[in-house]
């Protein structure tokens, strides 16, 4: 689970594997930069790796999705990859279990290297390989074994059907390196990265990473720039908003609260002014998670009393103001699957006395004492005021005793893991945009909540036949099942469904590109002057 948590999302195409996916419909990009000048991009999210086998989270899959090049991409504005280091991939006909690629003529890393077969075979194993805890090996599971006939192809023969395979190899988790710069078992730690995508890292220090035009680069996009600077600012979302205003940065992107990006859209509605915002779809979720084997909240009625007093609406708008819309399902709106399972079953307005009912029924007299666990800036910097908000919806009722208590993440995970809390937040954002990607991590075996929830139906029939369906569509009806099972037991409260912002000064465009339900950030599309 990315715990970090993305547009302009459109359902998934039917039938993802019927046949072999033909070239991308973009027109296939060079590596010279662009005409625009360089681009300063400010960030408050850390990127916590440069090497592709270490990193899921949101700043280092932002470096890998323009350094590295992966066999499939998700084009702007869509959600089914298209080639991008391939020039075709797909399912071997009758089935989800073999998956073919033929790479693209003339792919070159930065280095001047050629990429053949052999690289890709190496990254994925690779990656199996290290396993590193906080890397992307859990998506790259049900690979079972690569095969290279030639130079030019690659052939994954997977443990069981998985018609997610396209999505999750297009992300981050299928970063190509280069074999001769990256040692077999063993993480790179010089904070240099070498791969064929449209960007150079050619820096990377504690304050700043500073990319350039790779001009080996051959695949699908053309780079708009030339080049890239990115900004740390380590959580700091005055100094970042304060970056912003004093033009030390051009682009603003992760890291304003709420309240900052309701000043800044505030402050000027004329065309003339010197900041605007840029707003775009997500699939970036927050849930409250419920330790069912807590002797508080392991009460089911008590869960339903939450889950009848929670008010979404005051929470979006007083906490996020309107930053993020009401979440009323663990598939977020915009994917394939979506419904409404806790409206039907909670409703979308606080019911008190349904709430008392289902304390009642539990056995549970008096007020329930409880406290909700946060963490102050790993799911975005209004975490804790969304959990004061919620704790005074519930003290309102007169049926809780509730209170907050905020702990840095990573004594937070560790106290997630021990088992010591009943009640606590965790956000999400999406390794790729599809309703996989919201379910099997949560509900599958050995899920990443880590809220002792287990569900033989999910995980022994709704999780792997989902899975197997190529016909995205055709599984609508089992992630319905399915979501309608989680609203009934209640494991997490869906809460809410962001919006994606990015703030940019006069004179920067193209961001509206970078800002869809395939969390990609595409330096390439932002262009200045």
């Amino acid at each position: 689970m990315k715990a970090h948590n993305k547009w302009l999302t459109a359902p998934l195409a039917a039938g993802l594997a019927a046949a072999l996916l033909s070239g991308c419909g973009e027109d296939e990009g060079g590596g010279a930069g662009g005409s625009g000048g360089s681009v300063i991009v400010g960030m408050s999210d850390e990127v916590l790796a440069t090497d592709p086998a270490a990193g899921y989270d949101p700043g280092s899959w932002l470096l890998f999705n323009n350094v590295f090049q992966s066999l499939l991409s998700f084009p702007k504005g869509a959600s089914v990859p298209q080639p991008e280091a391939a020039d075709k991939c797909g399912f071997d006909q009758g089935g989800s279990k073999v998956y073919r690629c033929t790479l693209r003529d003339g792919l070159k890393f930065s280095n001047g290297n050629p990429l053949t077969s052999e690289d890709v075979k190496f990254s994925f194993e690779r990656a199996l390989k290290i396993n590193d805890p906080a890397g992307p090996a859990p998506l790259l599971g049900t690979i079972d074994k690569i095969d290279t006939p030639d130079e030019k192809t690659v052939v994954f023969t997977l443990k069981v059907p998985d018609a997610t395979f396209p999505s999750k190899i297009a992300s981050g988790a299928g970063s190509i390196v280069d074999h001769r710069e990256y040692k077999d078992g063993e993480l790179r730690t010089d904070k240099k990265a070498v791969g064929s995508g449209p960007y150079r890292l050619d820096s990377f220090k504690e304050g700043e990473a500073v990319f350039s035009p790779n001009p080996d680069y051959r695949g699908t996009v053309k780079v708009k720039n030339a080049g890239v600077t990115l900004k740390f600012f380590h959580g700091d979302r005055k100094a970042l908003g304060a970056a912003l205003k004093k033009g030390e940065i051009d682009v603003a992107y992760r890291g304003l609260g709420a309240a900052d990006i309701a000043e800044i859209e505030a402050s000027g509605t004329t065309s003339e002014r010197e900041v605007e915002v840029i707003e775009g779809t997500s699939a970036e979720v927050q849930h409250l998670v419920f330790n069912v084997d807590d002797p508080v909240v392991g009460k089911l009625g008590v869960r339903k009393a939450i889950a009848y007093l929670v008010n979404r609406d005051t929470l979006v708008n007083d906490v996020h103001r309107s930053t993020a819309t009401p979440l009323y399902s663990i598939i977020p709106a915009g994917i394939i699957g979506h419904n409404t399972a806790f409206v039907n079953e909670y409703g979308d307005q606080p019911q008190r006395a349904k709430a008392e009912q289902a304390l009642r029924s539990a056995d549970v007299d008096g007020k329930v004492k409880l406290t909700l666990w946060s963490t102050p800036s790993r799911y975005g910097p209004s975490t804790d005021d969304t959990l004061k908000a919620i704790a005074k919806q519930l003290n309102a009722s007169g049926l809780f005793d509730a209170t907050v208590k905020s702990v840095e993440f990573n004594q937070y995970e560790k106290d997630i893991k021990a088992g010591k809390y009943g009640v606590y937040v965790k956000g999400w954002v999406p390794d790729y945009p599809d309703p996989d990607n919201f379910t099997q991590p949560f509900f599958g075996e050995d899920n990443v909540l880590q809220n002792n929830y287990e569900n033989s139906k999910i995980t022994g029939t709704l999780v792997p036949r989902t899975a197997a369906t190529a016909d995205r569509a055709a599984a609508e009806e089992d992630f319905g099942k399915l979501q309608d099972l989680v609203a009934k037991d209640l494991p997490i409260l869906p809460l809410w469904q962001g919006k994606q912002y990015a703030v940019a000064r006069d004179g920067i465009t193209g961001l509206e590109w970078t800002l869809d339900a395939s969390t990609v950030f595409r330096f390439w599309e932002i262009k200045k002057g």
